[in-house]
């Protein structure tokens, strides 16, 4: 099996790769850390499975998804995010992805999910699967239509208590930038306070009242 794994980050790529190769024999890995890079590289290596972040510093792990899948219908995507709530995954499984994941799944879990992904099966985590059931009724709020993922990643992050240099320094960005995209957000979702972004944020199931920062608990 070949396996594509992207991730800027390298502590946590050589971790994921140590403990696949440790699980399922025969595993062949490369390391990229950059969306563009995945998708300069999946031509040559045409993977198996591709085991993409969606939080990447260049483009997001969403739209190396895009042009991945726009160039090579047949390829297999298992999004592996510390996002877990339910628009990141329909959005993930809207741009063709096969597989989902979050970050703090069991190892067994995330072995299961390559395998299967890389077989050409669905695989979603259980108790994400569990929730998209749940809530496949509930109505998507139409503001939230014109939402970027990087302007959903700073949201949650900042629904989450993570203060605007916390947020600039987990995106590699500067302080404005961050504040830029919460005036954004702002304006998109037609709110005029941090506390009504919290609650809209709440209200359509983008974060759990239990995941809030004790700062944003209004």
């Amino acid at each position: 099996m070949k396996l594509l794994l992207v991730d800027d980050h390298q502590v946590v790529r050589q971790g994921i790769a140590s403990l696949l190769r440790s699980m399922i024999p025969a595993i062949a890995i490369v390391e990229v850390e950059t969306g563009q890079d995945a998708v300069a590289r999946y031509g040559e290596l045409q993977p198996d499975v591709v085991l993409l972040d969606m939080g990447l510093p260049d483009i997001s792990g969403l739209e190396a998804g895009r042009r991945i899948r726009q160039r090579w219908r047949g390829a297999a995507i298992l999004f592996f995010t510390m996002h877990d709530e339910l628009p990141m995954v329909r959005q993930a499984l809207d741009v063709g992805g096969l597989g989902f994941v979050s970050k703090s799944c069991a190892p067994e879990e995330l072995a299961e999910a390559v395998k299967r992904v890389a077989a050409g099966q669905p695989y979603i985590e259980h108790p994400i699967a569990t929730r998209l059931a749940m809530n496949v009724e509930r109505p998507v709020d139409h503001r939230l239509r014109d939402i970027t993922q990087r302007e959903m990643e700073v949201l949650l992050m900042y629904a989450r208590g993570e203060s605007i240099p916390g947020i600039a320094g987990r995106l590699c960005v500067s302080n404005k930038t961050v504040s830029n995209h919460l005036a954004v957000l702002k304006n998109k979702l037609q709110v005029s306070s941090s506390v009504e972004l919290i609650h809209l944020a709440v209200d359509a199931g983008l974060i759990r009242y239990g995941q809030l920062g004790e700062g944003q608990r209004v």
